[in-house]
Formats: C-alpha cells, sequence, structure tokens
C-alpha cells in the first residue's frame, strides 16, 4: 500500500472541501487512488448528509441581493448559533441570494436544481453538511423585479428586508427597509393586513370586552376600537417613524416624494419550534442505559 502524504491529503481537500481526516482516511480505504478515494467522500458526505436532514435548524442566516431592479432575500437554517457565523455558510447564503436575484426560480425545489460553481445548489448544500456536520436547509426567498428601485438592510444576519418604492432619494428607501427591521409591521397599509391576522385580534379583543359587563353596544365599540389600534400599530404607514417620532412613516415618505409599493421583511427560525433539550432527563438517561450494560 503506497504511503498517503500529506500533499496526497491536501489534494484531496482542495477538490472536495472535506474534513482533513475524512480526506485520510478515503485515501487510506482507496490505498491512495484519488479518484477512488473522491468516490468514498460523495458516499460517505452524502450519507452524512442525509443522517442530518431530520434534525431541527431554527438558527440561520438571512442574505439579501440587489442588482439594479432585481432583488431577493432569502433565509438559510442550520442547527446551531456557531455554525451560522460559519464562513462557507455564509457564503452560500449569499451564493442563493444572488441566484435566486439573477435566475427567478419557482419555489424551493427549483432553485436547489439550479447550477453554482460546477455543481447544483442542493449538492452543495449536502456537501456543507457533510464538511460542517449540521444540518441545512433552504427555507424560503422572495424576489422581485421592478421598473422602479428596491433598498435592503440586514440586522446582523438575522434580519433582513427588502423594499420595493419610488423616489429619487436612495437612502429614504434604506431608512424605510431600517424602521421595518425595527418595529417589524407586517403590511404597507391597514386594508393589506391579512384578514386571519385581523380576525385573530379581534377575537382577543372580543375576550377582553366581554370581561368588563358593560352593554353590547359598548363592547362591539371597544373591540372595533381595539381592531383598528392593532391595524394602525403593524401597518407600515401608519407606525411612527422610528427617525421622527413626530411623524408617520407616511408623512415621512409623502416629504420626501417617495412611495412605498411592498416590503419583505424574514427573521431567522420565525415559526419554527425550536428543539428544548431536557439535560436531567439526558442525563438520567445515561445513567439508565449504562445500569443496563453493566
Amino acid at each position: 500500500m503506497p504511503a498517503i502524504t500529506a500533499a496526497m491529503v491536501g489534494e484531496l481537500r482542495a477538490k472536495t472541501d472535506a474534513p482533513m481526516m475524512e480526506c485520510k482516511k478515503a485515501l487510506t480505504e482507496a490505498d491512495g487512488d484519488m479518484l477512488r478515494a473522491e468516490e468514498i467522500l460523495r458516499v460517505k458526505l452524502g450519507s452524512k448528509a442525509s443522517k442530518a436532514a431530520s434534525r431541527i435548524t431554527a438558527e440561520g442566516v438571512i442574505s439579501a441581493y440587489i442588482d439594479g431592479g432585481k432583488g431577493a432575500v432569502v433565509e438559510i437554517n442550520c442547527e446551531t448559533d456557531f455554525v451560522s457565523k460559519n464562513d462557507d455558510f455564509l457564503k452560500f447564503a449569499d451564493d442563493v441570494a444572488k441566484l435566486v436575484a439573477e435566475n427567478n426560480p419557482a419555489d424551493v425545489a427549483a432553485l436547489s436544481a439550479l447550477p453554482l460553481d460546477g455543481k447544483t445548489v442542493d449538492q452543495i448544500r449536502a456537501d456543507l453538511i457533510g464538511k460542517i456536520g449540521e444540518n441545512m436547509t433552504i427555507r424560503r426567498f422572495q424576489r422581485y423585479e421592478t421598473s422602479g428601485k428596491l433598498a435592503s438592510y440586514l440586522h446582523g444576519t438575522r434580519i433582513g428586508v427588502i423594499v420595493e418604492y419610488e423616489g429619487a432619494d436612495a437612502e429614504v428607501g434604506k431608512n424605510v427597509a431600517m424602521h421595518i427591521a425595527a418595529m417589524k409591521p407586517v403590511a404597507v397599509s391597514g386594508d393589506q393586513v391579512a384578514a386571519d391576522l385581523i380576525e385573530k385580534e379581534r377575537k382577543i379583543a372580543a375576550e377582553k370586552a366581554a370581561e368588563s359587563g358593560k352593554p353590547a353596544e359598548i363592547v362591539a365599540k371597544m373591540v372595533e376600537g381595539s381592531v383598528q389600534k392593532f391595524l394602525k400599530e403593524v401597518s407600515l404607514f401608519n407606525q411612527t417613524y422610528v427617525k421622527d417620532d413626530k411623524a408617520t412613516v407616511e408623512q415621512m415618505l409623502k416629504a420626501n416624494n417617495t412611495t412605498v409599493k411592498g416590503f419583505t421583511m424574514f427573521v431567522v427560525g420565525e415559526g419554527i419550534e425550536k428543539k428544548q433539550d431536557d439535560f436531567a432527563a439526558e442525563v438520567a438517561a445515561q445513567v439508565a442505559a449504562a445500569k443496563q450494560q453493566s
């Protein structure tokens, strides 16, 4: 059997981007045959990716890309906050955001099949899982293509906003994106708030008002007042502008001859139920297993 040199390991790592020890093991198993070692790694890393696929991915990053009138914001998830800071993971997110903007995929499945660096997006994702050892998923994206303008704002890597607007001042667009990240509106105006959100708020308001013991007509007015207050709080135009508490966002936009057409805000892990580890139960289970083996 030929000696497995550091140079051989380095060459295989450069080709596959797999961990050093995995490269050495593959070369040993392949008796130094580089091509065979590559095949072994693909099988092993693919298997590793499959094993990771069932694990919850509630951490991750938001990435955004804009080029003229085309832009996109994406959320890519992983298992731990530590991996969300990994340079390769961050580059993957940036690459995917650019691909979405440039190629307009219909959904995540179509995006996963797009070519990236000589492979498909999904193959790159699987390679990263094999290299890093954590499950990773492309959760969602939103693409824009407009004759108007686009602005984006990333609060670190955990909140991302993209805004479609019309107006001469690019700084206004950026400021609106920052406001959205801070105040988290759910729609541009009150009449665009989703019906299910309004109904949920109406139900909560009705339950509270009913406890007051007041006449039905007063209760009805209380409920309607609560709903209208809610709509103002969650619609962009009616919110108090974060940089000027004496003006609403709508007033600020009119003063700057700017119109917002729409926006998307992603927050990492929003709506994903995170796994809650019970450390005490885990230790107890390990102790019980050890007793059974002894």
